[in-house]
């Protein structure tokens, strides 16, 4: 994949292969999934904002897919505003999700989960910050530095820091080489072409993105950075409630970027697709091939 204009974002996101490589050396995750396992917590709830909240969904659909365990949202502002941190939580698990680790807000978050009795986890790109030395368990990101606005690598990197997480709490060791084969995977995304999608964006005011399950804070990230980077008004929605009304904005040439999780991709995501065609819609789908 090559840049006409190089930019942070971009050198930042052609690095999330090397990032990955470095955390994949780290055992934080073994260590803290090992810890997790001795505290069998009932409920396991995220805590994030922006990008990191967005891949904090990830592991709201991986956990209970995997472990068969709830893993919910918790609002930051439930502990820094209004102190509604509940002490009927003593002995869930709490996984805080941050690039800088100094968000005001979850640091008052961890303090409150703290104090009523929860076990913190944190994924944290800057080892050095306070929400960082907080936490009972530190999974560093080893995202290095990032200096772009819209953060890239730290992202990914987050996101293989959740999966390993669960698969070392399950002791899946069938995944361990899927894992081991991510960089590698990255490097081949990194350079696929994406130029037969381009026009259709590039000439848009609005863009719907579109994920499921696996996929849907993918969609919600990707949709940020569309606002954050191109000033384009892009929205996130989950393929299986786009057509409870959005579906009412689709016109001709309206663009559609797809990330069908493989479970939608074998599922009904072709004929929803499908449906936005009808529309005049224009359709890219990131992934596999679907049928139709």
């Amino acid at each position: 994949m090559e840049a006409a204009v190089s930019s942070l974002m971009f050198d930042e996101a052609a690095e999330a292969p090397a990032a990955v490589r470095r955390q994949l050396a780290d055992p934080a995750p073994a260590d803290a999934a090992a810890a997790l396992r001795a505290l069998d917590p009932p409920l396991v709830v995220t805590c994030a904002r922006g990008s990191s909240d967005h891949a904090a969904t990830y592991l709201q659909y991986l956990l209970p897919t995997m472990l068969g365990r709830p893993c919910y949202s918790h609002p930051p502002s439930l502990g820094s505003l209004l102190d509604a941190t509940s002490p009927r939580l003593a002995g869930a698990a709490m996984v805080l999700i941050s690039q800088s680790g100094r968000s005001p807000d979850l640091i008052r978050s961890a303090e409150a989960a703290r104090s009523a009795g929860m076990r913190l986890v944190g994924i944290v790109n800057d080892e050095g910050s306070p929400l960082a030395a907080m936490v009972d368990h530190l999974i560093p990101a080893a995202a290095g530095p990032e200096r772009s606005v819209a953060a890239t690598k730290s992202v990914i990197a987050s996101l293989v820091a959740m999966l390993r997480l669960v698969v070392a709490w399950k002791q899946d060791s069938m995944l361990d080489d899927e894992i081991a084969r991510l960089p590698a995977s990255l490097e081949t995304a990194w350079a696929a072409d994406w130029s037969d999608a381009a026009p259709a964006i590039a000439g848009a005011d609005h863009l719907f993105v579109l994920g499921r399950d696996l996929t849907l804070g993918v969609a919600a990230e990707a949709a940020l950075k569309f606002k954050e980077t191109a000033g384009l008004h892009a929205e996130a929605f989950s393929l299986a409630e786009v057509a409870h009304g959005p579906m009412a904005l689709i016109g001709p040439a309206m663009p559609v970027l797809a990330f069908p999780s493989v479970a939608a991709a074998q599922g009904d995501a072709p004929d929803r697709l499908a449906a936005f065609r009808d529309r005049g819609a224009a359709v890219a789908i990131a992934g596999r091939r679907m049928p139709g």
